[in-house]
Order: structure tokens, then C-alpha cells, then sequence
């Protein structure tokens, strides 16, 4: 059965066609290019069939130009990619690429400067210190030409202005200002409101027609920072690892994308000025953009101001050949975080035929439902958790294996069965249905995906970055469909010989990572209130003005009752042939701690007809998925995939529900695991730090983290104690969601309604209607229950200054600055949004600007006042930073200021309010989401859309407001900082300065 028919009957026809002038029926919120560009024609590529509609441009000058009209909401994803990442980088300066990424940011002679004919002299002094300074190896030498060079920073930086490139993008209304850099690639992304594509392409051709590495050495600090965070994680270093054991002669394991820490201290501007000169040139670029765009406009802009940059050539990469490995090349990792076995084998790039085939193999493996790591080792419970991924490049790929051992079972033995599912494939012993399920499967998630722009734009990055054109992309799709059995054979037996590489991750003190040094460095200013000529020119361009569409839960959302009285909210998609279905109960883990065990436990059991392994099968081959979770006080089982088989994909649950057959093995084995699973928790920073110490402060030793059956509880456990639980779920008052093609019924209109999906959407909607469906399938007694009453826990008060530490072997230090403020009022929210925008929002923010941009503090710093999200509890000021150890107290001091003494910004404010406004004026609440979102709206005791509010009363606000707010509930605030670091490292003379310092245990804050 062809799944989707405009995918899977592609005909891969390149078809080359031309732009011609827009007519005047364009759309209104396109801007006017010049009248040359409006006269000149653009050819451009198409494939048939093309699911994405995606039109290919080459300019003049080599730049491509991806573009794909898709008008979910009035905003576009754009990603500039750049053919060229930390493999290009020298090998006397590894980490460039990355660096380079965030010196993209600082601006040009026009962007970031107030007076670039006093700033150049400056900025090329440092350049020629640093130069110097990187040739020197005696301590003192280099700490005196350090000295230097933070002294003529300072002056320089009198004549910057910082993070302006961030106050443009925020005054714009973008959202999701990045950047990123791998071995590849280095892509910059901005998804920006369709109004603004003009002064977007005007801002994105400045900076990529030059380098000003101005800032050069805070920003130095950051990325140092963001170094110690990769030293800091276990997963990076063993990855890191596996790497230089299978490529030891190419880049790819011959060096990292972050650099060396020596590369790193010795930084040269002149060589990243060269990189920049080499790669960063319209014929190694592509600009991949998809949203609610019109195709001529859009192409006549691109070309208005990026046509202007001149290609020259881009220096040829020639790939190191890799001798084969005849041998496991065995590797060890120490640190903190739990023991676990990573396996890595190495294929072709991503051109060749084989690495299509080794996605294949990878689904065979893991595919999240009926793949043999998935039913072999974790639904038989033979390890904690195993997975499989891919590490598709140009030149060659990885296939990589991991897992995490049980009690008791040793990383040889993880590795021997991680061994075992490769045999399995490479004898053929898996089903002659996994293949064809697996591509009807992909279909599925590919045109799931499509629902969003980010993935439409990035499939085209990734063509460009591969080097492929659009047609053999789409190719590869069909060609991944054609995959046979003897295919995967052959290729499995090629690649998975013996020789691999081999890494255990073995929990213990990591000897070998490197004690850092703070650097003396001056706060430089960031100069608020200026602007270049070049910001106040973009932003001063007129653009058509957009207004917002608020969601109408009355409108938008229909209601209706099945025979059993159960509510049931509709929304239509009329998109695509995919269902979400939801059955929702205000009941959880704070009423019952069994709830959350008899949810995991459902994933191991079958049923009177299915055991549960042929269960997952089943639902795959259906194409559907499904879940069952518990949260602190809601229950949601969910159901998804392809409506077409909605009702026997809901009939398999329903009976899984109402008929789960125990398991003793299944019970005693899941419960071994989540002691184990608790064990390794205790080893994972994040989770010591954002779950139990945070939890800890706000409820005391009693909390909804510690909420939880002790072991012995846990070893008392039946079976028929979960299955029970799981059996009632739907007696008890719930209410279904459902977002889907089909109609409420099947009644006199439904004729005329299916035409409509076929004609507009080509969409064929099945004869049953959700009702029918629903009142057949949906199993509930003929009363149902009432929830019992919701079991919150009391929140602490918060009126003691205390500093919380846990000791932990890191080389950053990471706080929590934590404040409990009133009981929820939607009234604050306007108010509360524009004081997160302006003080610690993004990257344009207060706290962004003085503890990252100008005190070279953190590499992530952030302040958040977070409303509650339940009516009746309370709001909470949250405020981080990661830093050196030696920076603790700098740090601590910084953020200590800013959350007491608010720095006036009147620029930065109006930065604020435009975005908010830009942001809520283009986004829109679609799909599945329109649910959801009044899912909240009901927690918070609301029945209308409350981004209305903050769009109005936002924009009257001034900064008094804002000094209101935080003087009443910010500034002076009894804290609770909660810091997390090594014992060796953290100043306790410091954290004694904020409140009575104490260690905190891990049994004290886990519960056991």
C-alpha cells in the first residue's frame, strides 16, 4: 500500500524554469526589491512531485538560493549555511571554525561600531599583539602582552557596540538566533517574521560580506567556557574519543570541532581573518529558506543584496585516506556519570549508496518501536537502555552503538550483546515486514516532519552541505524505498568486521583534565544606548505592518460528547493524513507513586492475543505509535500515526489497556532497572542540579522528586498492583483530544466535506466519523469515576538566605539563583513579559550583555521570573550562570547586582517591546497545538488567549513599569542559591557571603 502517494510517485524530473517579474497581485506583505532586480529573470530548478514545492536558484555570483512557500504562520525559517567547518580548519588552529562562528556575531565596519575609523587602529593592534603573543611560551612575556591587550580592548571597545547584531535581530522579531559549527558545515539560522525578509537579507549581507573581530577577547573567555563545558561532559569526551579511534587520519578524529585547549589559549585573528577570506564567499554558500514567502520577491531580495558579493575560489579539500581497521581499538573514559559501552564502525559518505543502506540498517536496529536493539535488549530488559545512530558525513559516516549496563552486568558483557544484534542482521534474522514497515515508517515521520519549517529548511542544508543536488535527495528517498534484504546483508558483512573502535565510559575521577586558569580581564562597556548608522537605517525601513490572530477556543476547537458522557475536543487537520489522539486525566504520581511504575510497565506487557514484543510490531507495521505517562498530577495516553488505520491501531490499544497481561519476569526486571536508573541519576550533574536540588529547595526533603516507592516498596510490588492501575485509567473521569483528518460523523455533509479535503488538500478522509470511531472502540464503564482531589505539596517559604552545594568532580561551577515570588495573577504576565525580554531573555539581554559580553564571565548566563503554570501556585525568579570555579565569586557578585540594581536601557526596552510585539503579531497556533494550548488556558483558570493581553498592554509600557515590578519583586528578595561544583574547586568564602552555606547529600536530596 503506498502510504503518500505525492512522495512515493515522485518522477525526479529536474525541470529548470524561470522567474519572470511579480505581477501586482503579490502578496501584501512582500517588500519591493529595486527596479533592476524587478526587471531581470531568475531560472531555478524544480523536481516533480517535490513534496516541498522547493524552487533551487543559482545567482551570479555562485550563491544558492533554497526557497519553500509554506504558510503555517507569517514567519520564515532561514538558515545561511557555509560549506565549511572545523575540518578545514588549519592543524596548528583547530576550534577556528567555531570560533569564527561566534566572532559572525560581532558585527562589521557598519554593524557594532559607533566610529570605526577610531575603532580599526585599536582592533589592529590586538590582532598583531595576539600574533605575537601566541609565538611566546614564557609565563611572564605572555602574561605582560595579555595586559596589553586587555588595556587597548577596553579602548577599543569605547567604539563598539555590543551584541548590536542581537539588538537588530530582536528589533526585527526574530526568534531563535543561532548558530552552529560541525565538521561540515557552519550554519547560522534566524526564523523571522515574513514582513521583515528585507531588512533580514540586508543585515545577513553585511555580515557575510565582512569580519570585524572586534570584542575579540571576552568573547575568547565564552568560548573557553563553553570548552570547560565539553570537559565537563562525559558523553563529549567519550564521543570525542570514538572519533580518533576510527578516523586517525582525517580531521574528523585528528581534531575537534571546539579546538584544543592550547589552540584555544593561542588564538590567531589574522588566520581567522584568512578562513573567513577563503570559505565564507557566495559560491560556498546557500541561503535554505521555507515559509510563508512568495518565490519572485523573495529571489529579486536575495539577489538586491547578496548579488553584490564577489566568489572567488574555495580551497580544494582532500580527504585523508583511512586504512581499514582490522582490530577493535579499545579506549577507556573516566568521569563522573554513569558506566556505559559506545561501539563505532565506519562506512562511506553520504553520496554513496551504501550509507542510504546503512540508515536502513540503523532503523533495523532502532527505529523507537520494533527494531531489534528496541525488542531485544530494551523491552527484553537485557540492558538499562541501548540505541543506535548514525554520524553521516562527506567523506565517511559512522554507525554507533551504545548502552548502559544493568546492576551487575559488566561493559564487556553490554558490548557482547550490542555484537549480537549486528550478527543478527548480518545473518538476515529479522522479519521479511521490518524493511517495507520501516519505509512506510520514514514516509510517515518525513511528511510529519514537513509540518515544520525548521525541517523543511534544514532537509535543504543538509543537500547542500552533502554536496547533492535536490533531485538526488528526493532520489535517495525513493531509492531508500527500493532497499532490499540482500542489500542490508551485503552491506552489513562489508562493514561490521572485526575491527571497530571500542569505548568504555567508566565512572571515576577523570586525573587527566586540565586545571584552569582565570585570565586577568577589564569589564569592557557595552554601550547601550547607541547605535551605528547601519542599525538605525534597517531598522528605520518600512515594512508592511501585521496584526495578530489570537486563538478562539470557542472557534477553533470543537467540543462534543461520546455516549458515555466523555468529552471529547476536536480540531481538523487538514494538512496531511496523520491523527493525534489523546485521552487526558487530572490525576498523578502526587496522588499515587504506582501511577508512574504502571505506565513504564505497560511498554513490556502483551495481551490475551499479542505478546508484547508482537504488540510493538504490530503498531508499527500500522504505522502508529503509542504511549502512557504520568506527571505530578496528569495522566496522558496518547495515540498517533496515520488515520487510515486509526481504528485498528485503536482497537490493539484499547485492548492493551483494558487486558495488559502481568509479567513477573517483566515486573522484577523493570523494577532492578529503575534501581539502577536512580543510581545513575545520582551521577548526572543536570539532574542532581535542575531536579533534585531544585526540587529540594522549593519543598523541602518531601517533594514531588522524592515522591517515589523505596526499594523495598519497589520488591513488594505485584503484578496485578500496576495492571490494575492501568486497567482503571479510563473508569475515571478523563476527556480525549483528538487532531486528525476525519469528521466529527459520518452524517449528510460528510460528502461534501471529503471533496473539499481531496480538491484543496489531497487529502482522502475516511468514512467513519471520530464519534462513531470513538464510541465503538473507546472502552469505559458505564459510570465513570471521579478523580480523587489533587495532592499538591506545600511550597517552601523561602525567607532564609542559604546557599545549597553538592559536591561534584567538574571544572565549571553551575548556580541557581532562586527566589519564590506571589501566587499566579494573569495580570502580571504583560508586565513579567517584558521584564524576561529586556533583562534575561536572549542574547540581546541585560544579563547576556554584562555577565558573557562584558565581564567574560559565563559562556551561558540567564535570568527568568516564571509564571506557575497551575492557578494557586506560586511564580518563581530563576536566574543561572556556568562559570570557571576561579570565576565563582565574579560570577556570583555579577548576577547578584543585576537582579537588585536594574541597568536602564531605553534602547535595549524598546528592542524588547518590538519583539514581544513582532513575535506575537506572527506567530500562530495551529494544529495539535491549538489543544494543548487550551489545555494550559484551563490550568491557569483562563478561557481566552492570553498573549492577547501582553500584546496590548505591552506596548504603553515604560521602563518606570519595569522598575516597579522589579523593585517589589526581584530586588532584595530572600534567595536560595544552589550551586553545584567540585569541593577542590568552589570558594566557600564566597557562597558565605549570600546566606548560610550547606552541603546537601545526594540521599538527602534524591530520598534514598
Amino acid at each position: 500500500m503506498l502510504l503518500f502517494p505525492a512522495i512515493a510517485a515522485l518522477g525526479l524530473t529536474t525541470q529548470c524554469q524561470t522567474s519572470k517579474p511579480a505581477a501586482t497581485t503579490a502578496a501584501t506583505t512582500a517588500p519591493t526589491p529595486t527596479a533592476q532586480a524587478q526587471q531581470k529573470e531568475y531560472k531555478y530548478e524544480t523536481v516533480e512531485g517535490d513534496p516541498l514545492k522547493a524552487r533551487i536558484y543559482t545567482l551570479d555570483n555562485g550563491l544558492t538560493v533554497y526557497l519553500s512557500d509554506y504558510d503555517d504562520a507569517p514567519r520564515i525559517q532561514t538558515y545561511l549555511a557555509v560549506r565549511a567547518g572545523s575540518k578545514n580548519d588549519p592543524s596548528t588552529a583547530t576550534g577556528l571554525a567555531h570560533y569564527l562562528e561566534h566572532m559572525v556575531f560581532k558585527g562589521t565596519s557598519k554593524l557594532g561600531t559607533q566610529n570605526w575609523a577610531a575603532e580599526k587602529p585599536e582592533l589592529d593592534k590586538i590582532e598583531a599583539l595576539y600574533e605575537v603573543y601566541r609565538s611566546k611560551t614564557d609565563p611572564a612575556e605572555r602574561k605582560k602582552l595579555y595586559h596589553q591587550i586587555d588595556s587597548i580592548s577596553s579602548v577599543a571597545a569605547k567604539y563598539a557596540v555590543a551584541n548590536e547584531y542581537d539588538k537588530v535581530m530582536g528589533a526585527i522579531g526574530s526568534k531563535g538566533s543561532n548558530a552552529y559549527t560541525s565538521v561540515e558545515q557552519t550554519v547560522y539560522q534566524e526564523d523571522i517574521p515574513s514582513n521583515q525578509l528585507e531588512k533580514w537579507a540586508a543585515i545577513q549581507s553585511e555580515r557575510l560580506g565582512e569580519l570585524v573581530p572586534r570584542l575579540f577577547h571576552t568573547e575568547l573567555e565564552a568560548v573557553y567556557e563553553e570548552k570547560n563545558r565539553g570537559l565537563d561532559n562525559d558523553f563529549s569526551k567519550e564521543y570525542e574519543a570514538l572519533n580518533a579511534s576510527l578516523y586517525r587520519q582525517h580531521q574528523y578524529g585528528t581534531q575537534t570541532t571546539i579546538g584544543t585547549i592550547q589552540h584555544l589559549q593561542n588564538p590567531s585573528i589574522t588566520e581567522i581573518k584568512k578562513y573567513f577570506g577563503q570559505y565564507y564567499v557566495p559560491n560556498n554558500v546557500a541561503l535554505c529558506l521555507s515559509g510563508d514567502l512568495d518565490y519572485d520577491q523573495t529571489i529579486r531580495l536575495i539577489d538586491q543584496y547578496f548579488g553584490k558579493l564577489q566568489s572567488k575560489p574555495v580551497p580544494a579539500f582532500v580527504a585523508a585516506q583511512e586504512a581499514p581497521i582490522t582490530a577493535p581499538v579499545v579506549k577507556e573514559v573516566v568521569g563522573p556519570d554513569a558506566e556505559n559501552v559506545m561501539l563505532g564502525f565506519r562506512f562511506p559518505g553520504a553520496a554513496t549508496h551504501d550509507a542510504l543502506v546503512l540508515r536502513m540498517i540503523d532503523k533495523i536496529l532502532t527505529n523507537g518501536q520494533a527494531g531489534l536493539i528496541d525488542l531485544n535488549l530494551n523491552q527484553q530488559q537485557r540492558v538499562l537502555q541501548a540505541a543506535s545512530f548514525t554520524d553521516i558525513n562527506n567523506d565517511y559516516s559512522s554507525h554507533v552503538l551504545y548502552a548502559t549496563p544493568r546492576q551487575g552486568q559488566t561493559l564487556p558483557q553490554v558490548r557482547d550483546l550490542l555484537l549480537g544484534q549486528l550478527e543478527l542482521v548480518k545473518k538476515g534474522s529479522f522479519p521479511d515486514w521490518l524493511i517495507p514497515a520501516i519505509i512506510n515508517n520514514e514516509k510517515l515521520q518525513r511528511t510529519k516532519s514537513y509540518e515544520s519549517n525548521e525541517a523543511r529548511a534544514g532537509a535543504f542544508v543538509a543537500a547542500f552541505v552533502s554536496r547533492q543536488s535536490w533531485k538526488d535527495v528526493l532520489q535517495q528517498y525513493e531509492d531508500f524505498g527500493k532497499i532490499t534484504k540482500e542489500e542490508v546483508l551485503r552491506v552489513a558483512n562489508q562493514y561490521y568486521g572485526p575491527g571497530y573502535a571500542l569505548i568504555y565510559k567508566k565512572t571515576g575521577k577523570d586525573t587527566s583534565t586540565p586545571k584552569v586558569v582565570k585570565p586577568a580581564i577589564t569589564p569592557v562597556p557595552v554601550n547601550r544606548e547607541v547605535a551605528s548608522g547601519f542599525y538605525k537605517e534597517v531598522v528605520s525601513k518600512p515594512s508592511p505592518e501585521l496584526q495578530p490572530v489570537f486563538v478562539d477556543y470557542k472557534k477553533d476547537i470543537q467540543e462534543f460528547k461520546l455516549a458515555s458522557g466523555v468529552p471529547v475536543y476536536y480540531t481538523r487537520n487538514t494538512e496531511n493524513e496523520l491523527f493525534n489522539l489523546y485521552y487526558i486525566l487530572d490525576l498523578g504520581t502526587n496522588n499515587d507513586p504506582k501511577l508512574g511504575l504502571a505506565a513504564d510497565y505497560l511498554q513490556y506487557l502483551g495481551t490475551d492475543k499479542f505478546t508484547a514484543a508482537q504488540l510493538q510490531q504490530e503498531f508499527y507495521k500500522l504505522g502508529c505509535s503509542f504511549g502512557v505517562s504520568s506527571g505530578q498530577d496528569r495522566v496522558y495516553v496518547s495515540l498517533s500515526g496515520l488515520d487510515s488505520n486509526f481504528e485498528p491501531a485503536l482497537q490493539l490499544f484499547e485492548s492493551l489497556l483494558a487486558n495488559p497481561k502481568p509479567d513477573a519476569k517483566a515486573l522484577k526486571d523493570m523494577v532492578d532497572g529503575v534501581l539502577k536508573a536512580r543510581k545513575d541519576a545520582k551521577l548526572n550533574k543536570q539532574v542532581i542540579l535542575t531536579q533534585a536540588m531544585l526540587s529540594y529547595a522549593k519543598y523541602g526533603p518531601k517533594n514531588p522528586f522524592t515522591s517515589q516507592l523505596s526499594e523495598k516498596e519497589l520488591r513488594a510490588l505485584k503484578p496485578t498492583d500496576l495492571t490494575a492501575l492501568t486497567k482503571k485509567l479510563t473508569s475515571y473521569q478523563h476527556r480525549v483530544l483528538y487532531y486528525g483528518p476525519r469528521a466529527i460523523e459520518s452524517g449528510p455533509n460528510k460528502a461534501a466535506q471529503a471533496q473539499v479535503l481531496r480538491d484543496h488538500h489531497g487529502i482522502v478522509p475516511t468514512d467513519k466519523g471520530v464519534a462513531e470511531t470513538l464510541n465503538t472502540l473507546h472502552q469505559t464503564p458505564a459510570k465513570l469515576t471521579p478523580v480523587p482531589a489533587n495532592k499538591d505539596f506545600a511550597e517552601q517559604p523561602l525567607k532564609d538566605r542559604k546557599v545549597y552545594w553538592v559536591d561534584y568532580n567538574m571544572v565549571q561551577a553551575e548556580i541557581l539563583f532562586l527566589t519564590r515570588g506571589d501566587v499566579y495573577d494573569k495580570a502580571l504576565v504583560p508586565t513579567v513579559s517584558l521584564y524576561n525580554e529586556y533583562f534575561g531573555g536572549g542574547m540581546g539581554s541585560i544579563v547576556f550583555q554584562e555577565l558573557r559580553e562584558s565581564k567574560a564571565l559565563a559562556y551561558s548566563a540567564s535570568s527568568r521570573y516564571a509564571n506557575a503554570d497551575k492557578l494557586g501556585r506560586s511564580n518563581y525568579n530563576l536566574s543561572y550562570i556556568g562559570t570557571q570555579s576561579d570565576k565563582l565569586g565574579e560570577a556570583m557578585a555579577g548576577m547578584e547586582t543585576l537582579l537588585n540594581d536594574l541597568p536602564v536601557a531605553e534602547a535595549n526596552l524598546q528592542i524588547a517591546k518590538q519583539s514581544i510585539r513582532n513575535s506575537i503579531a506572527t506567530e500562530r497556533i495551529t494544529k495539535s497545538d491549538i489543544l494543548f494550548s487550551y489545555e494550559r488556558a484551563k490550568r491557569l483558570g483562563l478561557d481566552y488567549d492570553l498573549r492577547r493581553d501582553v500584546y496590548e498592554q505591552t506596548q504603553n509600557m515604560s521602563f518606570d513599569d519595569l522598575k516597579k515590578f522589579q523593585q517589589a519583586k526581584v530586588k532584595g528578595q530572600s534567595q536560595t542559591i544552589l550551586v553545584i561544583g567540585s569541593k577542590d574547586r568552589l570558594n566557600f568564602k564566597e557562597l558565605a557571603k549570600y546566606g548560610q552555606v550547606q552541603q546537601l547529600t545526594l540521599k538527602e536530596i534524591f530520598g534514598y
